[in-house]
C-alpha cells in the first residue's frame, strides 16, 4: 500500500511539472532550476512522510533552533 502512495506522489510530481514547465519562460534558467529543486525536495519529503509518519516537521526543527535564542533573550 505504501508503494502505491509513493507512486501516486511521483505521478503528481510529474503531472505538476508537465503543467507548469511550459509556463516558465525559455530564458528563465534560474527559475527552472529552482522549480526542479523544490519539486524534487517536495517529492522526497512526501515519500519520507509515507514511510515515517511520526517524523518531525519543519516547525519542530525551527522551534528547536530558536528555543535557546528565546531563552537568551528572556534574560
Amino acid at each position: 500500500m505504501k508503494l502505491l502512495s509513493v507512486l501516486g506522489i511521483i505521478f503528481l510530481g510529474i503531472l505538476i511539472t508537465l503543467v507548469e514547465w511550459p509556463r516558465i519562460g525559455k530564458d528563465q534558467k534560474k527559475e527552472k532550476i529552482a522549480f526542479v529543486l523544490l519539486t524534487v525536495v517536495g517529492i522526497i519529503l512526501a515519500t519520507l512522510l509515507v514511510y515515517f509518519p511520526e517524523m518531525p516537521g519543519p516547525t519542530q526543527m525551527v522551534e528547536g533552533m530558536l528555543k535557546p535564542l528565546g531563552k537568551l533573550l528572556e534574560k
